[in-house]
């Protein structure tokens, strides 16, 4: 069989509703219409039978044949140039923007319809396209019939799709259309695919060489109220963009990446569900977001989360929610998916939302920080509620062992980022306590604060190894004690945070620039990785850490994007793509080499 492509391989295209990966192939692998955690219909990429939809030279990959892509600057529309024995062609894929959206309205209202356009660049060539709906992630294999206007429409379950291409009269087979056509330098010829709810509003009708264009102002106009002063501006607009395109448009959450199941390790079986949206991401990204984007992306993302996290009571939040602030995201596998390269489970849904992580509270407290000077004076109703509930939270519950930020399914510990992070939820509420109100403590609550950094210092240094490690009482270094000074509990030139930056960077990099998260894990974590970056700028080292920057951007695909981690011995992505938390983690160390002492 056929080896599934690199996960490197793929292009991300996104409507800010839902996101489809295409590779270089020319084969689009992954589409969930309906919204990023919905149900896909093209899922070749956990399984080679879960259906595609390839449209490519014939015979691409063979001799002579060459392939060159990239995005238009500061857009999700993605062009490919194939060039062959006999000519060149260029694909351009996009999803496709309602007509007229401008600016923030790019998501609001999309149509779920995905646009190829083929243009003939010179001599003569060959295209093939191969269309296979299978939706419900590969469970449905829909009837496929030929329409009146050339189109063909393929409809099972809940699902209606309909593949058009002006001016070819296509021709549908058992359960998949196959055909062929001819294509000349000058030449211009538009595809679509159109998705609809079998029992709500038909699939949507546009022509696709028209579509494209607006599309494309839609991506232009987002950019051009957007703006970003710092170093290394390229790197910092595209990875705002992909957070752009990771941002389900009506509520304001980002999906914490378009997949699921990608492995952490090719045949292992940490292979996880992440297309949804975690509070813990939600400090990183809110500062992502304000440093590269505008106020207006991340107070939108704080209003998902407040609402989200509903009257807090005696439950702990939870890490994750779905994309509308849906809470219950039960995991189950899918049994019929091989799996990407044989990586198996297949899982839907996430039961890290079950798990009791003691930082979240803190990111969210994070925000509500940075956001303070825009959420008046004093806090009103639901957010000093909230403001107040997760305090007291907090106050009553950081002495508990929990999961950790890297959510183990395990035994709980007392892992030191998340002792450190309540820390940081006591300290913002004593800053904020003039804003809440009567029932504020900040007397209480500094004691409480103080307790606990009385403790990480004392549990959680390691005088053997001369490091914070990842847990009290363990000698096992852990990546995430790279957050101290991120957090600002200790500032990076303690002797302490020293010691623990040069085991960190000894023990767990490598000589490539990354960093594994502990001893045995499988891959270079590139959000660690940036981490360094700025705990080395904050220890007065920004020569290194630029180095170290220029190094860890490297591992960037073709098209600037990042999945989760790095095969530390093949040099692939691996882990789910593209992954938020890796695009964060770069532009926050860009700012970091920008302003060392922004906070």
């Amino acid at each position: 069989m056929e080896q599934q492509p690199a996960i490197s391989d793929y292009g991300f295209l996104s409507d800010s509703r839902s996101g489809a990966l295409v590779g270089k192939d020319g084969s689009i692998d992954w589409w969930c219409p309906h919204r990023f955690d919905g149900a896909a219909v093209f899922g070749r990429l956990l399984d080679p039978t879960a259906g595609h939809f390839r449209l490519a030279p014939v015979g691409t990959g063979g001799p002579g044949h060459r392939v060159e892509r990239a995005y238009r600057p500061g857009t999700l529309v993605l062009r490919t140039v194939h060039h062959t024995p006999h000519g060149s062609v260029a694909v351009t894929d996009a999803l496709a923007a309602e007509v007229g959206a401008r600016a923030h309205e790019l998501g609001m209202n999309s149509p779920a319809v995905l646009i190829r356009v083929v243009e003939g660049l010179s001599g003569r060539v060959r295209m093939g396209l191969d269309f296979v709906p299978r939706p419900e992630y590969g469970l449905l294999t829909p009837y496929l019939h030929e329409q009146p206007d050339g189109g063909v429409l393929a409809g099972a379950g809940p699902v209606v799709l309909v593949l058009r291409a002006p001016g070819i009269r296509l021709r549908a087979g058992r359960d998949r259309v196959t055909q062929e056509f001819e294509i000349s330098a000058g030449q211009v010829v538009g595809v679509d695919v159109a998705f609809g709810a079998a029992y709500g509003d038909p699939p949507a009708r546009l022509d696709p060489v028209v579509a494209l264009a607006e599309t494309t102002q839609a991506w232009d106009a987002y950019r051009d109220v957007h703006g970003y002063s710092g170093r290394y501006p390229d790197l910092v607009r595209h990875s705002a963009t992909v957070l752009t395109g990771l941002t389900y448009a009506r509520s304001g959450a980002v999906a914490a990446a378009l997949t699921t199941s990608l492995p952490e390790r090719i045949g292992g079986d940490r292979n996880y569900d992440y297309r949804y949206s975690w509070l813990r991401d939600f400090s990183l990204t809110m500062r992502a977001l304000w440093v590269a984007a505008c106020p207006d992306e991340a107070a939108r993302l704080f209003a998902w989360a407040s609402r989200s996290i509903g009257r807090i009571g005696g439950q702990p939040v939870p890490v994750l929610f779905g994309l509308e602030g849906e809470r219950d995201l039960s995991e189950h596998h899918c049994q019929h998916l091989r799996g990407y390269r044989d990586s198996w489970p297949v899982r839907i849904g996430n039961d890290a939302w079950r798990q009791r992580q003691l930082d979240v509270p803190g990111e969210v407290m994070s925000a509500v920080w940075r956001l303070r000077d825009y959420l008046g004076t004093p806090f009103e109703g639901e957010l000093r509620e909230m403001v107040l509930g997760l305090t007291e939270q907090v106050a009553a519950t950081w002495h508990l062992p929990d999961r950790g930020m890297w959510e183990t399914r395990d035994e709980e510990r007392h892992y030191l980022s998340s002792k450190v992070i309540c820390w940081l939820t006591l300290d913002r509420a004593v800053g904020l306590a003039d804003r809440l109100g009567e029932r504020a403590d900040p007397q209480r609550w500094a004691r409480v604060r103080d307790e606990i950094r009385e403790t990480v210092l004392r549990e959680g240094w390691n005088d053997r190894i001369g490091a914070f490690t990842g847990a009290f009482g363990s000698a096992e270094l852990d990546a995430s004690a790279l957050t101290l000074p991120v957090a600002h509990f200790l500032p990076a030139t303690d002797p302490r945070m020293r010691s623990t930056i040069a085991m960190v960077e000894r023990e767990l990099g490598t000589d490539g620039g990354l960093v594994r998260r502990w001893s045995t894990d499988a891959g270079g974590f590139l959000l660690c990785s940036f981490w360094l970056v700025e705990c080395l700028v904050m220890a007065g080292e920004p020569e290194r850490a630029e180095a170290l920057f220029e190094q860890v951007v490297g591992y960037a695909n073709d098209v600037g994007l990042f999945s989760e981690q790095i095969d530390l011995n093949s040099g692939e992505q691996i882990g789910n793509t593209p992954q938020a938390l890796s695009h964060v983690g770069l532009i926050n160390a860009a700012w970091r080499l920008t302003e060392p002492d922004s906070y």
